[in-house]
């Protein structure tokens, strides 16, 4: 059975529990996200704990933002871990993007458009004109132009962003909640079955899996669901 396309955020305290939700999940699921805090604290050593002898993706998802330059080099200090996804800050810039997808050409550098967390007053406070849906397109066309492979976004603006720009780019979407779920810090959120309808190749989901009882019967359930909402749209399941 082909695995789900979700990548489970593994928002672990420790690095055995990281390990413990990865073993579970990926039966279920393509991917298993490495987000800032987890990889400060165990560094590369997360990296092989997660991966396993699964052979699961790793979307190592540090957001880098800094100078071209800076951001090069941190590229190439992970590509030994043979990351599948690596982010980047879309508001960096096109140079800083750039400088990502040529340090790292082995592997899919994503460009965060606009954090989920973020409402449209958080966005004016910052200085950034316009809806929410009108960052994300702005960020995204500048991404892609410089040459990012995927794009990250909230699942409200997946589909705006798919007419945006085309077919080629992979479309990750956190903020993914299924029916019932608690938002919990997110502002901008939709089920798994209505962001995969509107576009998104990838679903980030974190809480309500590894929140769960039991974390693989969790992934299991939503990737079954997806598979019958792929199925009903005529998709591959």
């Amino acid at each position: 059975m082909t695995p789900a396309p979700i990548a489970v955020a593994l928002d672990a305290p420790d690095l055995e529990t990281a390990a413990r939700w990865a073993g579970m999940v990926t039966p279920h699921v393509s991917t298993v996200k490495v987000g800032l805090e987890l990889y400060l604290r165990y560094g590369p050593e997360v990296i092989a704990s997660v991966r396993g002898a699964s052979g699961v993706q790793i979307f190592l998802d540090l957001k880098l933002h800094d100078i071209p330059n800076t951001v090069a080099g941190a590229a190439r200090a992970v590509a030994r871990l043979k990351p599948a996804i690596l982010t980047v800050h879309a508001a960096g810039g096109p140079a800083m993007i750039r400088a990502a997808v040529e340090a790292l050409p082995d592997t899919r550098i994503a460009a965060v458009t606009v954090l989920t967390s973020l409402s449209a007053a958080d966005l004016e406070r910052v200085g950034l004109e316009g809806s929410p849906d009108d960052a994300v397109r702005r960020l995204a066309s500048l991404a892609v132009g410089a040459g990012a492979q995927a794009l990250v976004c909230s699942p409200r603006e997946v589909a705006a962003v798919r007419a945006e720009v085309g077919q080629d780019v992979t479309l990750i979407t956190p903020g993914v909640r299924p029916a019932g779920s608690e938002t919990q810090d997110q502002a901008r959120v939709a089920t798994p079955e209505r962001a995969l309808a509107d576009g998104a190749d990838l679903l980030v989901i974190g809480r309500p899996i590894t929140g769960a009882a039991d974390p693989g019967a969790a992934a299991a359930g939503i990737a079954a669901a997806l598979r019958r909402a792929l199925s009903s749209a005529g998709g591959n399941a």
